[in-house]
């Protein structure tokens, strides 16, 4: 089992934790993990574009000119697709693009993101992060006592509203909680923060699945 010091509030060592194998000593699945992704890109995927068909622009109900001996081509509408300012041919309408995949093969995505976490060096476990008062600058402190650059992602067992208040104005910082973490969140970051009671709940999602 990989093993990592477990940090207070000020970057001090104050004991060490055997990461458990089963969630982050696993092989890697790249073709997994890329699947996983592109599923959860997708479903953030609003799906607002339209388009107006030849039904839905305004104008166009008077015939333009008569049916024969014109020397043109017959039109029964200004709205045709074919002419200028004209409705738009099979364009995209309000749709959504989410889709599921299995269970399973999300439980094996999210040990691969976390077992690829820990062969990178990028997670840091803390012995609590219990903030009282709702102030930035004490979180960014935080940070650089334990020398988290970049994408941050900071893994608690409940965001509580003086937490919230003091981590959402830091750029590049993402709070979350072992109910909703996700494979994307972990590959994207460069650190992944995460309490020590965090760490044995994220161990009971993983048993439940």
């Amino acid at each position: 089992m990989p093993e990592l010091d477990v940090l207070n509030l000020k970057g001090e060592k104050t004991g060490s934790v055997a990461l458990p194998a089963k969630l982050f000593g696993q092989k890697v699945n790249t073709v997994l993990l890329h699947e996983l992704v592109t599923m959860q890109l997708a479903n953030q995927r609003l799906g607002t574009a339209s388009c107006k068909s030849r039904g839905e622009v305004s104008g166009g109900g008077i015939k333009p000119y008569k049916q024969k001996h014109t020397g043109r081509a017959r039109a029964g509408s200004t709205r045709s697709p074919l002419w200028r300012h004209g409705g738009v041919i099979f364009g995209p309408k309000p749709r959504s693009y989410a889709y599921d995949l299995p269970a399973q093969k999300k439980q094996l995505a999210l040990v691969s993101a976390l077992s690829s976490k820990a062969q990178d060096n990028g997670i840091v476990v803390l012995d609590n992060l219990n903030i009282t008062e709702p102030k930035t600058k004490h979180i960014d402190q935080i940070l650089k006592k334990l020398q988290a650059e970049g994408p941050v992602l900071m893994v608690v067992d409940k965001v509580t509203p003086e937490l919230h208040r003091a981590t959402r104005n830091i750029e590049k910082l993402l709070v979350t909680t072992t109910v909703k973490v996700n494979v994307y969140e972990i590959l994207h970051c460069k650190k992944m923060i995460i309490t020590q009671s965090a760490l044995h709940n994220l161990e009971a999602r993983v048993k439940e699945n």
